[in-house]
């Protein structure tokens, strides 16, 4: 033993006392041995705790987490998803938070490994083997789980496109549709934002009232000014445009104080419908308290040679987003592209404000065709060049290469996309003509013009706005050869320039109604005939000339 020690003297073997106090001193190995089992125990006690601050502390947000996705889902907060849904989440929540837990129970962990045992870190084929497993295992759950979150995600984004589909046809008044559209999800009843949508636009629905058709005004415009110093700039042709033309100016203002007012765009096919016999019913029109319907025209856009330089957009065009546009010559001949007329100018209005449309309707486009429509000159005589005036001489001329088949097909596609944004087309005539002093040969051979270069265009029309404001008779009811040959030609709407706030006729065999100018000179000499839709001294541009001339 090491405590025993020999005598040197007498060879005698000598033992410790045993009351002697003295520490016995321990060989290094000794030492060693005892601080490695002394780190060991201080390991074992480290990793206790840690796994015991993280067993408690996830717990802690679990459970609260839980508790709040609780009270969310109660009270209808938390996003959409179906009971089973929630319950399989929460277990699988649960299910990992278990698998980090500790294996081994607490009294385990205070056995001291020998100092002959192998590093945690070390595993055995066996465990090697078991743990590839998992990990496989594992990996086919992650995939399958994203799968499903993908999935999951990509319903969403479906119901949410549909949501936001109805929700600008209920903005628009179409509260059937707005419905339907929702319907057509399968399974919508399961969702809380698609069941309280249907609910809301029901309720609102039955709150609407039916507008007296007799009721309804009709506003129009012209061509309207992008530049006033160039139409106003002292040649023979600024009277006119100071009369009856509207600067973008007084356009916009007009259009933001009517949407104020509580003003909506309605088609002119709301308030009346053909039968298939050609007789006429009366429409319908649901609004909601507060709204007020009417319809709105735009006269000759055309945009004839005859403006060319004067300060107007020079044709529409469909931009590379599939917007309508216009297009406007620089001073220096370089090409504009922008929002410089009604049509373009009401689409970006209604994009901001679709309650501003009903069922998205826009105005009604009123074209002639011997200068072409829309800007693209379209009429025959520009291929055959027989019967040319001066300005479409020269504009031949600056033109030389001038594709007809082009133009037409240009035309076309402008013509596509205003029906599809709720535009509709009239007649003006082809020839700018004042239908009650023209003779009865006269109208049929203008007609027959329109029909052959215009309506191929546009696809036909049952509209006629009257050119320089004229009609069929006064306010007596239609009849004689005029109405009759128009009638027998596929006209069942007709529209004068009648300026009173309302005269709307619903006849057996058509539609008639009266239009108010907004333009310079009704501004200007008339202001009180417009208080009802704004306050033309707000809306006056000051840079025209004044006093505006007479008619």
């Amino acid at each position: 033993m090491e405590d025993k020690k020999i005598n040197s003297e007498n060879g005698m073997q000598e033992f410790p006392d045993l009351n002697d106090d003295t520490p016995i001193p321990l060989t290094e190995e000794e030492e060693k041995a005892i601080e490695l089992w002394k780190e060991k125990r201080r390991k074992v006690a480290r990793k206790r705790r840690r796994k015991l601050i993280w067993h408690v502390a996830f717990t802690t947000i679990l459970t609260a987490a839980v508790f709040v996705c609780g009270i969310l889902y109660a009270t209808g907060r938390l996003p959409e998803i179906q009971k089973e849904d929630v319950s399989r989440r929460l277990t699988g929540i649960w299910d990992k938070v278990v698998s980090m837990l500790p294996e081994k129970s607490p009294e385990s962990e205070t056995e001291v490994p020998d100092a002959e045992e192998k590093p945690d870190t070390e595993k055995t084929p066996d465990t090697e083997e078991k743990t590839d497993a998992e990990k496989a295992k594992e990996e086919e759950l992650a995939r399958a789980e994203a799968q499903k979150q993908k999935e999951e995600q990509e319903e969403q984004k479906k119901r949410n496109k549909i949501l936001k589909k109805a929700e600008k046809l209920a903005a628009q008044y179409d509260y059937d549709k707005a419905i339907k559209t929702i319907k057509s999800y399968e399974n919508y009843s399961s969702y809380k934002s698609m069941r309280s949508a249907i609910k809301s636009y029901k309720e609102t629905k039955e709150s609407c009232v039916a507008w007296p058709l007799e009721e309804v005004t009709h506003v129009f415009y012209h061509t309207l000014i992008r530049d006033t110093g160039k139409a106003f700039d002292g040649d023979y042709k600024e009277g006119n445009y100071n009369q009856v033309m509207t600067t973008i100016d007084e356009f916009n203002k007009i259009t933001q104080t009517m949407y104020d007012k509580g003003y909506v765009m309605v088609s002119i096919y709301d308030m009346a419908t053909v039968n298939e016999d050609g007789s006429m019913s009366p429409g319908e029109i649901l609004l909601p308290p507060g709204k007020i319907p009417f319809i709105l025209s735009q006269d000759d856009v055309c945009y004839y040679h005859y403006m060319d330089g004067d300060g107007f957009a020079t044709k529409l065009i469909v931009d590379e987003d599939g917007k309508i546009r216009n297009e406007y010559v620089e001073d220096d001949g370089s090409i504009s592209v922008g929002d410089y007329d009604v049509v373009p100018l009401i689409d970006r209005f209604v994009e901001e404000h679709p309650d501003f449309s009903y069922r998205g309707a826009k105005g009604i486009v009123a074209l002639t065709g011997y200068d072409g429509i829309l800007g693209y000159r379209t009429d025959i005589q520009y291929k055959t060049k027989e019967a040319l005036q001066d300005d479409q001489k020269k504009f031949l001329e600056e033109h030389p290469d001038f594709d007809f088949e082009k133009e037409l097909e240009q035309a076309r596609e402008v013509a596509e996309a205003l029906k599809a944004e709720g535009w509709t087309f009239a007649s003006h005539t082809w020839g700018h003509q004042n239908v009650g002093e023209i003779s009865m040969e006269k109208l049929q051979t203008d007609t027959q013009k329109f029909k052959e270069n215009v309506d191929p265009l546009i696809g036909g029309t049952d509209i006629i706005i009257f050119a320089f404001g004229a009609d069929l008779s006064q306010i007596d009811d239609y009849s004689g050869e005029k109405f009759e040959y128009l009638k027998s030609s596929g006209y069942n709407y007709y529209c004068n320039v009648d300026s009173s706030k309302y005269f709307v006729q619903i006849r057996d065999r058509y539609f008639r109604m009266g239009r108010r100018n907004l333009d310079g000179y009704r501004m200007y000499y008339n202001p009180e005939l417009v208080e009802d839709l704004f306050d033309a001294s707000e809306v006056f541009d000051k840079s025209r000339p004044t006093p505006v001339p007479p008619m």
